[in-house]
């Protein structure tokens, strides 16, 4: 039986790129057939990626049959996945976030969760000599994933480890990696063609905070002015996308990678209580800056409060 091999649901870069490397992985070197699919349509900077090294892009899935065989990857929190993930076959977690709890597997399983910026860098030390025989749009994913998940070494998740292994990668596929990483966030601040529900829903995450539930979106981009000329529409769209995805609220970080900056989005009292009470700030409209905030997972999350 075919392994499927996922990520979490608004696939980014790395949710879209690991499942590639694994899967080829599994199906090429342990011998074991497996396929990547995802869990929603890639963002601009996956599908920039996919074109850039001739990947196919996997299939999305519909419905995940119970008993099915899977390897989770980049994330291990079952709000993210399917609802019926507890029903399938769980083979293995390959992640770098903190361990959520939940998931439940039929028999003793391969989990490897790391503190690196990206599940690519993990893969890679994973997968050790063996990478030798990997095509170079598997090598090129994996660059792909590390620039992406580390903003080019700027986000303060980037370790060392993930720093010499991108290099170690362009060096290999012979590229130069502000060039690259230049066209990657270009790629990625193309939303022009995107509504506002999409948008707040791109790259989003869902958590519980003091007893409410909050959609946590983080819009990475070299053009935040592009993001936020939208902001009022933006806002106007929150109250419908939290209600429809079961939600109290959506917080909305846009994120300036050259200015290495947070700006959130303010629509009302909850979310200035949050930005205040989160960030020891003071909000007087309806945006406030967040200097030096890039992380979500290291510099936002730890630190809501409500």
């Amino acid at each position: 039986m075919t392994t499927l091999v996922f990520g979490h649901k608004s696939p980014d870069t790395d949710s879209t790129g690991s499942p590639i490397i694994w899967a080829w992985y599994l199906t090429h070197v342990r011998g074991e057939k497996a396929t990547p699919v995802l869990l929603g349509e890639p963002n601009t900077e996956a599908a920039f990626m996919l074109a850039h090294w001739n990947l196919d892009k996997p299939g999305i899935m519909a419905d995940l049959a119970e008993g099915t065989p899977v390897v989770i990857v980049d994330t291990n929190n079952p709000a993210e996945l399917p609802d019926n993930i507890n029903k399938t076959d769980i083979r293995g977690i390959i992640d770098h976030h903190m361990l959520v709890g939940g998931l439940e597997t039929k028999s003793p399983i391969e989990i490897r969760i790391e503190p690196l910026a990206c599940t690519a860098t993990l893969m890679y030390k994973m997968i050790g000599n063996d990478l030798a025989q990997a095509p170079r749009s598997i090598k090129g994913a994996m660059l792909t994933c590390i620039l992406s998940d580390t903003l080019e070494f700027r986000s303060p998740t980037t370790t060392q480890e993930d720093k010499a292994i991108a290099h170690a990668l362009a060096d290999e596929l012979g590229i130069d990696i502000p060039s690259y990483a230049a066209e990657m966030f270009a790629a990625k601040s193309d939303v022009s063609t995107f509504s506002d529900a999409e948008l707040l829903r791109m790259d989003s995450k869902e958590y519980t905070i003091d007893g409410k539930e909050f959609r946590v979106s983080v819009l990475e981009t070299t053009a935040p002015t592009v993001v936020l000329d939208r902001k009022e529409s933006l806002m106007a769209s929150m109250s419908d996308v939290a209600r429809e995805d079961g939600a109290d609220q959506v917080l909305l970080f846009v994120v300036d990678i050259l200015r290495e900056e947070a700006t959130l989005l303010v629509p009302n009292d909850l979310v200035r209580t949050v930005a205040e009470k989160s960030f020891g700030v003071t909000v007087t409209g309806d945006t406030v800056v967040l200097p030096g905030v890039m992380s979500r997972k290291k510099q936002i999350m730890p630190f809501l409060k409500v």
